[in-house]
């Protein structure tokens, strides 16, 4: 949503596009899964007096809206996309299936996974760590609007101290909010490390797949 209080800002997308263009430049296989805040949180739903597996599914929707702005962004960009839904929409998009959405990356195309797990009460957090996984990911890239994990939060905490290494049983016993839990364990199983980065400043993402030092590495 960028500056806005909510919706889609067309400069904060077309950032997004460009840092992932970045990314294919040093020839990475990118997959992408958008959360969907900017329009809906399912966590809204009980708020808002509508029932919460209602709430969900609205959420799930909202990732497909930000998903197609993405994919028309990088297609701009002369980036091939191809957007997979967990919840069949075939107008718009292709249903996943894990053997296309791995032969989509290994042809180049960057794969944009909608419509979180498909099922509710798993957030999208959820729904990126199971793809990654599925897809034999080597590593999730978490990009927020802060520089990595802190002793608290840095936004609040002006004495908050930034980690550049920290182990899964680490921040478990810290509780430091880094995924859900079921995401976190998620990884912390299937040995999937996690770098949790900002975003928003432009050239980050190549300079991590060039291994510089950006960001909070998480992992066993």
């Amino acid at each position: 949503m960028g500056n806005q209080q909510f919706g889609i800002e067309q400069q904060a997308v077309l950032h997004y596009a460009e840092e992932i263009k970045t990314a294919i430049a040093e020839k990475a296989q990118v997959a992408i899964v958008i959360g969907g805040g900017n329009i809906f949180r399912g966590i809204q739903a009980t708020a808002n007096g509508i029932d919460r597996v209602q709430g969900d599914y609205m959420g799930m929707l909202a990732t497909i809206i930000n998903s197609m702005a993405l994919q028309a962004s990088l297609e701009k960009l002369g980036i091939p996309t191809r957007l997979m839904s967990a919840i069949e929409m075939k107008e718009i998009c292709e249903p996943f299936i894990r053997r296309r959405a791995v032969r989509h990356l290994e042809k180049g195309r960057v794969v944009i996974f909608g419509a979180g797990t498909g099922n509710p009460y798993f957030t999208t957090d959820t729904a990126a760590s199971l793809r990654a996984i599925e897809i034999e990911a080597d590593v999730i890239l978490k990009g927020t609007r802060v520089d990595g994990i802190y002793t608290a939060d840095p936004e609040k905490d002006k004495n908050a101290k930034r980690y550049d290494t920290i182990t899964f049983d680490e921040a478990y016993n810290q509780g430091l909010q880094i995924m859900d839990l079921t995401a976190f364990t998620l990884c912390k199983e299937n040995k999937l490390p996690i770098i949790v980065f900002d975003i928003n400043k432009k050239g980050n993402l190549a300079r991590l797949l060039k291994d510089e030092k950006i960001g909070t590495l998480v992992d066993n």
